[in-house]
């Protein structure tokens, strides 16, 4: 089909209509910089303990990767730091839905296969079903013929798969929406076209922040941003090392079932929505634009460089406004009154909508009918992308800082971060009310960039 059939637009963007609207309050228990899946399952563990917490959010809920994520929810191939994070995650997703009411964050578990190809993607996962066995997980290893039976269709002579049946899927521009209404209706404060233009501090302690529509007093600052998360640091002095990255999604129509769950090769995902159509796209190509944070956090993306961006296509123009691109202003400190009053780069942008090449889509295409037969009708209807906010070890911060008292940071998911969110949500609330946050979390502590120690790196 040609491009021009295709719309290229996100499902939530900026002419999506507002529907939080909170009267901006004198002041709260907690604010929340972010409405993506972080900060809106933070808030809505908070409501659900009686803090009074405000989010805000530059443009809309969900509208940046939370809402353009392939939508998997899975413990397959995952860290092993993470993983019992994760395992957590998958509990909280199947009683969402009935926890809140809300429909739409239904989990469909329908299992994640991940395909081998050669004998390295065999080893990785044998190296995997040592982790899943020490978990007591249901991830099995599929021989030639049992991946044949799982994809008739394939093309493609596997010679292995590791398969996960309790791994699924939930639709990601309804679900994290869907959660900010349960966690209002639990008393959280959500103001959509609210960008924060700083955060105040009193002698290295968390007095207030500054949005666009005025100041709120709070002494707890949970900064959850996404791709802006490095830019809103520097403004208090941390060191934040996080890059932006481009992943293209596409909407595919295909004539026959593929596959009910999710899957991916060496080069292409897909996942099967609740529609009965699937979520497409490359699994090894990601796009990355050469601007100030490149040379800024060089030196602690070394070790992943050859890792992450061997498959990654460098650009050297960005467009205006983007996060850390050469013209965006230096970050501006506490109690500055150029930066209270003026407007801000995050008002300039309220949503990260980054173009989606035709030849992305093509090459999608392309693959999907090297993969597999009866695909030569298929249709890809929609076609969007987002930026991933990445960490030199490809997994996130989730922390409190040391260096100034009552701010928390939630961010650097990697890729990783829709399925992750609700556990990372709970974690971050308890962390923020002073409670136990019940899993180690020396591995996502934020000093690992500056203490010397060696890191370590997570799966792609």
């Amino acid at each position: 089909m040609s491009s021009d059939q295709i719309q290229y637009q996100s499902p939530i963007n900026s002419q999506t209509p507002i529907t939080h609207d909170a009267t901006l309050p004198d002041s709260v228990d907690v604010v929340i910089i972010g409405g993506g899946i972080a900060g809106i399952s933070t808030a809505f563990e908070l409501a659900l303990k009686g803090t009074r917490v405000l989010v805000c959010e530059k443009g809309r809920v969900a509208c940046e990767q939370s809402s353009r994520n392939w939508g998997w929810i899975r413990q397959t191939g995952r860290d092993a730091d993470e993983l019992p994070l994760m395992i957590e995650s998958i509990e909280i997703w199947k009683s969402l839905a009935q926890k809140t009411g809300e429909n739409e964050l239904a989990f469909n578990q329908q299992g994640v296969l991940y395909l081998a190809g050669n004998e390295q993607e065999e080893a990785e996962h044998d190296e995997f079903m040592k982790l899943a066995r020490e978990h007591n997980l249901d991830s099995v290893l599929l021989d030639k013929q049992q991946v044949k039976e799982k994809l008739p269709l394939a093309r493609k002579p596997y010679l292995s798969g590791l398969w996960t049946p309790s791994d699924g899927r939930a639709e990601p521009w309804y679900a994290v929406p869907a959660l900010a209404r349960a966690a209002s209706r639990k008393g959280a404060l959500i103001k959509e076209n609210c960008a924060v233009r700083t955060i105040e501090t009193t002698n290295n302690k968390v007095s207030s922040v500054v949005t666009e529509h005025g100041e709120v007093k709070t002494n707890r600052v949970l900064l959850a941003a996404g791709a802006w998360t490095s830019q809103m640091a520097r403004s208090l002095g941390l060191y934040l090392p996080q890059l932006a990255v481009k992943s293209c999604v596409a909407r595919l129509q295909p004539e026959q079932e593929l596959f009910s769950g999710n899957l991916a090769d060496d080069k292409l995902a897909l996942a099967q929505r609740m529609d009965g159509g699937y979520t497409m796209a490359l699994s090894s190509y990601h796009q990355h634009t050469i601007n100030a944070d490149s040379f800024r956090y060089l030196w602690p993306f070394r070790q992943g460089a050859i890792k992450k961006f061997s498959a990654t296509e460098f650009k050297f123009r960005q467009q205006p406004n983007y996060p850390g691109n050469w013209t965006l202003p230096k970050p501006g400190k506490n109690a500055d009154a150029a930066v209270r009053d003026k407007i801000s780069v995050y008002e300039k942008n309220r949503v990260l909508d980054p173009q989606v090449e035709p030849a992305v889509v093509e090459r999608m295409l392309q693959r999907l009918n090297n993969q597999f037969d009866q695909c030569e009708n298929a249709r890809v209807t929609h076609a969007w992308a987002g930026m991933i906010e990445t960490t030199p070890d490809f997994v996130p911060v989730l922390d409190r800082s040391q260096q100034t008292d009552g701010l928390f940071i939630a961010t650097g998911f990697s890729g990783h971060g829709f399925g992750i969110g609700p556990a990372a949500g709970r974690v971050m609330a308890d962390l923020i009310r002073g409670d136990a946050p019940g899993h180690d979390l020396q591995r996502f502590r934020l000093n690992r960039f500056t203490d010397g120690s060696k890191l370590q790196l997570g799966p792609i």
